[in-house]
């Protein structure tokens, strides 16, 4: 698959959802001296710009990062409060013009001692994000690898300081991402059981989504291994039918974020910022949240 680029969807409510959690995850975990290996399975670009081609095509980020850097940032949760500030770093000046993805972003927190394994196979993508890594001088080693990486983490886990996260967040364009994600989860458990597992996953109308969060406490369980499930809703899924006839599609309505082994703290960090993500970038009645956990 070839045709999905991120860019058109940079700094959406589904990335807002995301980093907010992962960067939670990142920084309680460096928060310890020994060594972090974190691996990113799709990375993209790594940095995006918002007022380019793509992101303005499809106008996500306003009702995205956008009202986050907007609201008075003292009344925002401290972990929507270090997102925003973060993400300000990209932007000297008052205008909005750059967003950090994953890789970006978790380059920022990591340390000397930690190291950052990126995967990208579109070769467009995986050729910008060697470059916006270079230029972003990160304190930490990053490898940018041109790889499938479904297939590609197998030979970076266990870490060899046996401290880890990865983060996998496919497109899911094609319907077998869902599967490879469970086979992908299954198999890391059983070569590093106490790495923390962060997956994320679009909640659209198709059955595999639905599933996935089930099939992903199943694993979990499976395991004995603890586990928080995050979503974000910030509109009804249902297409609209207008005056003309014509039939439009509502694009991606909500997600969810799948941790296993998340940190003790995770919880207590997202629960006052996901009514804040509901309020400010809810779209319709039907924005809502759900946070539940277990194990941990």
């Amino acid at each position: 698959m070839f045709s999905y680029r991120h860019a058109f969807h940079a700094g959406n409510h589904a990335d807002v959802l995301k980093h907010t959690t992962l960067l939670a995850i990142a920084r309680y975990l460096v928060q310890k001296d020994t060594a972090l290996g974190v691996i990113d399975t799709h990375a993209g670009a790594g940095l995006y710009r918002l007022d380019g081609d793509f992101a303005s095509t499809s106008g996500e980020a306003l009702h995205g990062i956008t009202p986050i850097m907007a609201a008075p940032q003292e009344t925002l949760a401290p972990a929507l409060q270090s997102y925003a500030a973060l993400v300000r770093s990209f932007n000297p000046g008052t205008q909005l013009r750059n967003y950090p993805g994953s890789p970006a972003l978790l380059a920022s927190v990591l340390r000397p001692q930690d190291r950052l394994r990126l995967f990208e196979l579109l070769p467009q993508d995986a050729r910008a994000l060697q470059g916006n890594m270079a230029q972003l001088e990160a304190p930490c080693p990053v490898q940018v690898l041109m790889e499938d990486g479904f297939a590609g983490v197998k030979r970076f886990l266990p870490p060899a300081t046996r401290r880890g996260l990865l983060l996998c967040d496919p497109s899911y364009e094609i319907k077998s991402d869902y599967g490879k994600v469970v086979t992908l989860v299954e198999d890391s458990l059983r070569r590093f059981a106490t790495g923390c597992y962060a997956v994320w996953y679009p909640i659209i109308a198709r059955q595999e989504a639905h599933d996935l969060p089930r099939r992903l406490k199943a694993l979990a369980s499976k395991a004995g291994r603890g586990w928080l499930h995050a979503t974000l809703t910030v509109k009804s899924g249902k297409p609209q039918t207008l005056p003309d006839g014509q039939v439009q599609r509502p694009g991606l309505p909500a997600s969810g974020m799948f941790i296993i082994n998340p940190p003790y703290s995770l919880r207590a960090a997202l629960e006052p910022a996901l009514p804040q993500m509901v309020q400010l970038l809810g779209q319709d009645k039907h924005a809502a949240f759900t946070l539940e956990s277990a194990g941990n």
